[in-house]
């Protein structure tokens, strides 16, 4: 499915066809993608398109749009066909081995923010299932003197993790590790942060193809219930209590519905402070676990 644009359209009339041709595909945001892309696409600003909208395209911009909109028609996300997203108010290039980043793991920072509120308190701090680095890099961003490590299996992962924390001005306070979530790390941590696979493996066939078809699947696959990761994590500290620090805490991204099983889980595995946070929809989302384990 394509859209017809001729070089000699304007940029207004480019972005109005596109909206329509969205529309008429049924996409759920038609009008912010078209914007978003075209934007993006044509290197402008939204004042840009305001004061100049009736330039026309040119040749080049006509071609680079059409293929944009193109893809868009034929079920990729904004986010891949950009290559880019935002998160936390900063830029984080995505790659096939990446999610995109979403809104609701902002939910993890704010959560691991509200921990240690002293913006200058010296911090050491891990991101399981790194991706993109946005949690991290986020974390790093806010927090001028702390030092965080990446871990991810995915070495195009951690490549992707490694170049955002460089465009956004941590470099030199990040480390990227290849390695399956505790096995490989020596503690303590002031602060383990992740954002594991939770969706349940026989769901993941019912989700929207954006998803489905386009985030890695390792990175979405939970296990037959969803719950595989945390158990790996959990089991991890358990084992090795001194990877937190005596202050320090887990925070970890849930399902909406996934509250309860893993403060379930968390307290069975010996875990006593056990906190569920929701985001902004009101859907349970982070869980945070402070170091009060049974024995210490």
């Amino acid at each position: 499915m394509t859209v017809d644009l001729a070089p000699a359209l304007s940029r207004e009339a480019a972005l109005r066809r596109l909206v329509g041709a969205f529309e008429a595909a049924g996409l759920p945001d038609a009008r912010s993608d078209a914007r978003f892309l075209t934007l993006h696409i044509l290197a402008l600003t939204p004042l840009d398109l305001s004061l100049r909208g009736r330039e026309p395209l040119g040749a080049a911009g006509a071609e680079a749009l059409g293929r944009a909109a193109a893809r868009r028609l034929a079920g990729e996300p904004v986010a891949r066909i950009l290559g880019a997203w935002e998160f936390w108010g900063l830029p984080f290039a995505l790659s096939p081995d990446t999610l995109v980043p979403r809104p609701d793991t902002e939910s993890v920072v704010e959560a691991a923010l509200g921990l240690f509120p002293e913006r200058e308190r010296p911090l050491r701090l891990i991101d399981l299932g790194t991706g993109s680095g946005c949690i991290l890099v986020a974390l790093l961003h806010e927090r001028p003197r702390a030092y965080g490590i990446g871990l991810d299996r995915a070495q195009g992962a951690l490549a992707v993790a490694r170049n955002n924390a460089a465009a956004n001005g941590v470099a030199d306070r990040a480390s990227f590790l290849c390695g399956s979530w505790l096995d490989a790390l020596s503690g303590p941590f002031d602060l383990i942060v992740s954002n594991p696979p939770y969706i349940a493996a026989p769901v993941i066939a019912t989700l929207e193809p954006e998803v489905r078809l386009h985030d890695p699947r390792a990175a979405l696959d939970g296990g037959d219930d969803g719950l595989d990761a945390y158990r790996a994590i959990l089991a991890g500290l358990a084992r090795r209590p001194g990877l937190l620090s005596a202050q320090g805490a887990l925070v970890l991204e849930i399902g909406y519905d996934q509250g309860p099983a893993l403060t379930g889980l968390a307290q069975a595995m010996g875990f006593a402070d056990v906190r569920v946070g929701r985001d902004l929809a009101g859907n349970d989302r982070v869980v945070t676990l402070r170091p009060s384990l049974a024995g210490r």
